[in-house]
């Protein structure tokens, strides 16, 4: 009498559970100290990280911003002042006989204010006051009415007959210091040289050296 053996497992064919009933669990893989201290310190690291993104994104947000355009420079003094002549005028009291005085008007067009730090003349033969005295300011938008008066202390280098005389004036700002000559015109040379030669033929010793 033939009989059944037990089934044999097909093949590919595995077992539901091939742990034992008394075998003891899987041992759990120990973690690094990395892995220990990030996972006790997760919620510091993660601010940490979130506050450094911010920082950095801000900071390429302040470099990438739009620039400003710089503010424009201040002009050069002798570009925005002019020197007009008014007319002869009243010498000051006080002054020594001889003298004669001229008013000019000098004026700022835009920019910072301009201080004058000298008032002067070409020829050697006349000495030249001014009032007021320089160092004097004068802001843009405005005029000052300044008395120049001259006097000759030698009649040999003084001149008869100026064609076109002028003023020296220095001039300063913020941007620079110039010595800028201003031509006064016909009418300032004509009553400068008027002025000349009544000073050097009366008697008032101006036609000597003083």
């Amino acid at each position: 009498m033939s009989g059944v053996g037990p089934v044999e497992s097909g093949e590919g064919t595995h077992a539901w559970d091939t742990t034992a009933p008394d075998s003891p669990p899987p041992a759990r893989r120990s973690r690094g100290r990395l892995a220990n201290w990030y996972a006790g310190h997760r919620r510091a690291a993660l601010a940490a990280a979130t506050a450094a993104a911010l920082l950095a994104g801000g900071g390429y947000l302040y470099a990438s911003r739009p620039q400003k355009p710089p503010p424009p420079e201040a002009p050069y003094p002798a570009q925005v002042v002019d020197v007009t002549y008014l007319d002869d005028v009243a010498t000051p009291k006080g002054v020594r006989p001889g003298s004669f005085s001229f008013a000019v008007l000098l004026s700022v067009e835009s920019g910072p204010p301009v201080t004058v730090t000298r008032v002067s003349q070409p020829y050697a033969g006349i000495s030249l006051t001014s009032a007021p005295r320089a160092p004097f300011r004068t802001k843009a938008g405005t005029g000052r009415k300044i008395v120049v008066t001259m006097r000759v202390t030698d009649c040999r280098k003084a001149p008869k007959g100026a064609g076109l005389p002028f003023l020296d004036v220095t001039l300063r700002n913020t941007r620079a210091i110039q010595l800028q000559s201003y031509i006064l015109g016909t009418r300032y040379a004509h009553d400068l040289s008027e002025a000349v030669q009544v000073a050097c033929s009366n008697d008032s010793g101006n036609h000597q050296n003083s």
